[in-house]
């Protein structure tokens, strides 16, 4: 019989499954790379707003403190944010014609909200509540991060479930004195972990049930 294959062509087929094969695991590793990037999570990327609004000027700068314009971070699920109104409490005596601020000028005259831009958007199929954190002592830069140094507001953490379960398992960490919530330039003690297994044990906060999928998810 006549020989149908060149001798070299088990080789080439071996090539070629191994190939493939290598192929594919690129293209896992690829996706897998893309996805835990800060260009997926959007992490570190400035938000354009209507207005260049600057955290860094008013909290330390000006020394506002985070309630003065999210006034429902304590009792709300939404931290809010501020009306026009509380803009312009300022605003209509210091810096009246600044071109930058005409959006916040024509959202008094017209009575309309300005539509500012999320800087963190979570996805709508999960649950989060500002003031549960609040309550048990979670910091605003805990998540939000040195929001006090940023010019323009960016986000500073990933918010992938895998970020929050790693504070939900283990939140010791994480928990501060209720006084030192709002504090931007907080630092951990030394004996940081200790302070915060006496808070969970205290607010009476199980990290075993803190994974359950309807936390988050409801």
């Amino acid at each position: 019989m006549a020989q149908i294959f060149r001798p070299s062509a088990d080789t080439w087929l071996r090539l070629i499954l191994m190939l493939a094969v290598l192929g594919v695991f690129a293209v896992f590793l690829v996706i897998g790379g893309l996805v835990n990037s800060d260009w997926f999570t959007t992490t570190g990327f400035f938000m354009e707003q209507p207005v260049p609004f600057s955290h860094e000027h008013h909290v330390s700068g000006l020394g506002l403190d985070c309630r003065y314009c999210h006034t429902s971070v304590e009792t709300a699920a939404s931290a809010g944010l501020p009306p026009t109104d509380t803009c312009m409490t300022c605003h209509s005596q210091i810096w009246t014609g600044a071109p930058m601020l005409a959006p916040v000028r024509q959202s008094l005259a017209n009575g309309t909200a300005i539509r500012w831009n999320r800087v963190n958007d979570l996805p709508d199929f999960v649950y989060f509540n500002h003031s549960v954190h609040v309550a048990r002592g979670v910091g605003c830069s805990t998540c939000h991060g040195p929001v006090h140094r940023m010019p323009l507001t960016y986000q500073a953490r990933s918010l992938q479930m895998s970020w929050c379960l790693e504070c939900h398992r283990d939140p010791a960490p994480n928990l501060r004195d209720p006084s030192e919530v709002f504090d931007m330039d907080w630092q951990p003690p030394p004996d940081q972990r200790k302070r915060g297994e006496e808070r969970m044990a205290a607010l009476g906060i199980h990290p075993e049930r803190l994974d359950d999928c309807y936390v988050c998810h409801r």
